[in-house]
């Protein structure tokens, strides 16, 4: 399905978009006089800018061991700067090509499945097959890495967890627990309207809604909410979208009534900013302006000593619990899991040194020290045993949150079916849209997308 997607999208995209993807990726090579003999292997991720998490990691933890241990491959670092949706954009037009694809990429594991559909991503399960330290990887994190023909087509390189941040001196103020636990969606509203009362000037309760965010609303947002109620999005077994449910209009009905209803949301100025993350953890949350934000592990980075907005103290001004769910039905609890991958495109030309380079990547230290890096979950358990590693705030809590952990559906439809997602979610946020027309245009959409058959009716 996806290759059909990327043939438009390249109808789409403009001259100076495919020269730029062209000229930042490019498939390995060994010419001696540009490389001293060596095998290039070029690696390709989104860039975030100049404090981009991945760059620091690979220049100053990765590369200088890998190349004193490989002497004869040489790195070369491609990072792609795009929005997140023009990333997956400009990666996959930049597979099609052995002249333009790079050797290793940062995949998305929601993404995984329609490359692999697509052929644009390499059948590893010969390599992982002769690999012993796959089996250090964490079970049901390797389905991430898993498509739905069953293979593997990538070694997981992160993964994270989402719960709720939670402001302590708000919540004193408010006059709620230092160590909350809702046990509910009615106690998470009840507790943003106390913030409401006691600090009006903050935000009571923030989640991202805006499409320009893309993935983020679908999993961080809608799908925190629906795999919270009795539904799912997707059957595995019975291979059907739920487009109809009770589940969906609940989702719906708790978004309206945070950003409408009861105005516990932040301004539309903040919510449809494309930089709404941003925003929220880097300058509303430090600044005591935010007391509630449903969202990622991953946000640690933010207050780090060398991070954007460094907070020497996070554990006391922060906490972070387990979202609940919608009337405290079965675990109680809920978090969606995801994370990215390295994936070696089907057209590198030299896949066994590419192999060499995702397996040090792939390697118990550089897992610990990757995840240290971006704030976020290691994807080994004996990497999780590194002291330093566990010594990271709240990384017990986010740990603890994967135990009730779902994933999105290994269906190459997916990616599609998100984009309805995020339409729906800031349609009902805005109130340009009712839940009920909102729900009504993502039934008639998701169907049209993948077909009536393949519809729970």
């Amino acid at each position: 399905m996806l290759k059909k997607k990327a043939g438009s999208i390249a109808g789409l995209l403009s001259v100076s978009m495919i020269l730029a993807v062209s000229a930042g990726c490019g498939s390995s090579s060994k010419d001696a006089s540009a490389n001293d003999g060596k095998t290039e292997v070029k690696i390709a991720w989104r860039f975030s800018g100049e404090n981009d998490i991945t760059t620091k990691y690979l220049e100053n933890d990765f590369i200088p061991e890998f190349e004193k241990a490989n002497p004869n491959i040489k790195i070369k670092l491609s990072p792609i700067t795009a929005s997140e949706g023009d990333y997956y954009s400009k990666i996959a037009l930049s597979m099609q090509s052995e002249n333009t694809t790079p050797d290793i990429i940062a995949e998305d594991t929601f993404m995984l499945n329609a490359d692999a559909n697509a052929g644009y991503l390499t059948d590893l399960d010969s390599y992982v097959k002769d690999w012993p330290e796959w089996s250090n990887y964490t079970e049901n994190l390797k389905a991430g890495a898993i498509a739905e023909d069953g293979k593997i087509y990538a070694i997981p390189g992160s993964s994270d967890s989402r719960g709720l941040w939670y402001n302590k001196n708000l919540f004193a103020k408010a006059g709620l627990p230092a160590d909350w636990q809702p046990k509910s969606w009615q106690e998470v509203i009840d507790a943003a309207e106390k913030i409401k009362e006691t600090s009006p000037n903050a935000i009571p309760l923030g989640m991202t809604v805006a499409k320009a965010s893309g993935e983020a609303v679908s999993m961080q947002t809608f799908e925190m909410l629906l795999y919270g109620t009795e539904d799912t999005l997707y059957d595995s077994e019975t291979k059907k979208w739920n487009v109809n449910s009770q589940g969906i209009m609940d989702s719906l009905k708790f978004i309206d009534e945070v950003y409408n209803e009861k105005k516990l949301a932040p301004s539309m100025s903040i919510a449809i900013n494309s930089n709404f993350s941003s925003v929220m953890f880097q300058d509303k949350f430090v600044n005591d302006a935010a007391g509630i934000i449903l969202d990622g592990f991953w946000n640690t980075s933010n207050w780090k000593e060398n991070g954007p907005a460094p907070v020497a103290n996070m554990t006391e001004r922060f906490g972070f619990t387990a979202m609940p769910t919608e009337n405290g039905q079965g675990a109680g609890k809920v978090t969606m899991s995801g994370g990215w991958t390295w994936a070696i495109p089907a057209k590198t030309k030299d896949k066994e040194a590419a192999w060499t380079v995702v397996k040090a990547l792939g390697g118990a230290e550089q897992q610990a020290k990757r995840a240290i890096a971006d704030g976020n979950l290691t994807v080994r358990q004996d990497s999780a045993e590194n002291a330093e590693y566990q010594a990271q705030p709240f990384i017990k809590e986010a740990t603890e949150f994967l135990n009730n952990a779902h994933f999105r559906p290994a269906n190459d439809n997916y990616p599609n079916v998100s984009v309805e997602i995020q339409n729906m979610v800031e349609s009902v946020a805005t109130g340009s849209k009712t839940p009920e027309a909102a729900a009504e245009d993502f039934a008639k959409n998701v169907t049209r997308i993948v077909g009536e058959e393949n519809i729970t009716k």
